[in-house]
């Protein structure tokens, strides 16, 4: 088991499967030394689509609960991505967010939060990252957050 697995399994998480893509794109990807992980879009423990406007159908508690959803499912695809080794994952570099919200919504970084603050519990200095915080007005399937992220590996 690796170390990031007893991480993970000392906060009682449990990954959700890696769903495969709805389009014509790829999960993964890896070039050279870093990882790209799609967008992963909010979906509860249920398997059920968070959907909905922040501001609007959600309030920011809820979004940030979706964004570490998206968060989960990010890190489930690194663990396929990586042959089921978190420990080859060397850092976070970036995250990027994207909130389905009512256009004078201002709190995207606090729900691209939840996205951040699981990453940082689960890999600790290695999920420090950059990151960006962007409103849409609308998002695919009507989610209510969807994520990417670049890993560098070992």
């Amino acid at each position: 088991m690796s170390e990031i697995d007893k991480v993970i399994n000392s906060l009682n998480i449990i990954l959700p499967e890696p769903k495969a893509p709805v389009g014509a794109y790829v999960a993964t990807k890896i070039v050279g030394k870093l990882l790209f992980i799609s967008g992963q879009v909010s979906i509860d423990k249920n398997s059920k689509l968070i959907t909905g406007k922040i501001g609007k159908d959600l309030n920011t508690e809820q979004g940030y609960q979706a964004a570490e959803r998206c968060g989960l499912s990010i890190i489930a695809h690194a663990k396929k991505s990586c042959d089921n080794n978190l420990d080859k994952i060397k850092s976070c570099v970036k995250l990027t967010g994207y909130v389905n919200s009512i256009d004078d919504y201002k709190e995207q970084p606090k729900v691209i939060n939840g996205a951040s603050d699981i990453i940082s519990k689960i890999f600790g200095v290695k999920g420090a990252h950059t990151r960006a915080a962007v409103s849409v007005n609308s998002l695919p399937l009507g989610v209510s957050v969807e994520v990417d992220a670049i890993f560098e590996l070992n």
